[in-house]
């Protein structure tokens, strides 16, 4: 077992990464702690319900079904699933277990933030982006017409439960999906890690375990000494936004029908590595090794028939402007980040049309 450790002024716990880890599930869940409210979709609780049933090994239970999908996480359903928890009679000693993606993940993990201001949760993540990124930090939210993840709040986990087991059942767009968030991260922190990706492609594609496992715990160890350093993004926690800033453009763009999150992100980093040699100091070879192995891990959805300008407009405006504003995570080369606001226009228009081609 291995168990990375998030220090908060908040609250302090553990992301176990293990094979069998939903086991652990009713050892996690306080003595204290009432009915628990499984927050999950019908296709996750298909394929690993019985398995979660069995882990809560009796612990009284209701499951509360969202409909999944990008288009649908709005506050909205955080009130259904609200109203159901109180005709169930739900209250401060209740617990909610987010068991799903990353979507799940934001959205059950919302809910237990503002649900009688606030009841323990525990993440159980069944993709792979979910365990390398949504679950672990504390981040939750909700989706506006404006944009992404405009509604939200930090409400740190009782524990994240990590299982790459549950992968299994994950299709391979969605595996490479999650992929691409763990390249962002070694891209950004860990040259050891972006060099498992660039010299053992076939064996992480082939989801051999000893690789899959390791390249896991590499990234839910960095997402949890940058959330331990910086809990609410107020300096360092802003290198996890590696190609967020054009990634989210695309994904409101596409009203989050085209892309999976992670493809998104894979063509926001390719606009980030182009910014970077322009303006962050990284040299033409080094952003052709980066581009290289992002592209190597699968032939992602064309954009072209997207508008380069219509992206740039989003970007200049994503969430994350101060004071009119964009920051930019910037690399100058693999393991180093650089955050650069400020960047003109044309250099931000001409970085999506190399990204999108």
């Amino acid at each position: 077992m291995l168990a990375f450790r998030v220090e908060t002024a908040n609250r302090s716990y553990d992301a176990v990464v293990e094979r069998g880890a939903l086991r652990k599930l009713s050892a996690a869940i306080p003595d204290s702690a009432g009915v628990v409210f499984v927050v999950t979709t019908r296709d996750v609780w298909d394929l690993h319900g019985s398995k979660l049933v069995l882990a809560l090994d009796g612990r009284p239970h209701h499951v509360l079904y969202f409909v999944g999908g990008e288009p649908n996480k709005r506050i909205a359903h955080v009130e259904e699933m609200a109203e159901q928890m109180v005709e169930l009679g739900a209250d401060r000693s209740s617990l909610i277990v987010a068991f799903g993606g990353g979507i799940v993940t934001d959205l059950g993990g919302f809910l237990a933030a503002v649900f009688m201001r606030g009841i323990p949760l525990i993440q159980i993540p069944t993709t792979l982006l979910a365990q390398v990124d949504a679950a672990v930090g504390g981040k939750t939210g909700a989706n506006l017409a404006g944009g992404k993840n405009l509604i939200g709040s930090f409400h740190q986990p009782l524990t994240v439960l990590i299982d790459p087991d549950v992968l299994a059942t994950l299709s391979e767009r969605e595996y490479r999906a999650g992929l691409y968030e763990i390249i962002k991260c070694g891209i950004i922190r860990d040259r050891a890690l972006f060099s498992i990706f660039a010299l053992q492609r076939d064996e992480v594609l082939a989801r051999q375990p000893e690789i899959e496992e390791r390249i896991i715990a590499a990234a839910v160890r960095i997402k949890c000494e940058v959330v331990t350093a910086d809990e609410r993004e107020g300096d360092l926690r802003r290198i996890l936004n590696f190609g967020h800033t054009v990634g989210h453009a695309i994904e409101a763009a596409t009203k989050y029908a085209t892309l999976l999150h992670g493809e998104a992100v894979a063509y926001g980093m390719f606009a980030a590595i182009d910014l970077s040699r322009e303006v962050a100091g990284l040299t033409s070879e080094d952003a052709t090794e980066m581009r290289g192995v992002i592209e190597s891990y699968g032939a992602l959805p064309s954009l072209k028939a997207l508008n380069p300008q219509v992206l740039a407009d989003l970007t200049l405006h994503d969430k994350k402007t101060v004071k009119g504003k964009v920051h930019f995570v910037l690399t100058p080369k693999v393991g180093e980040t650089k955050i650069v606001s400020g960047v003109a226009e044309p250099l931000v228009l001409r970085a999506i049309e190399a990204a999108i081609g």
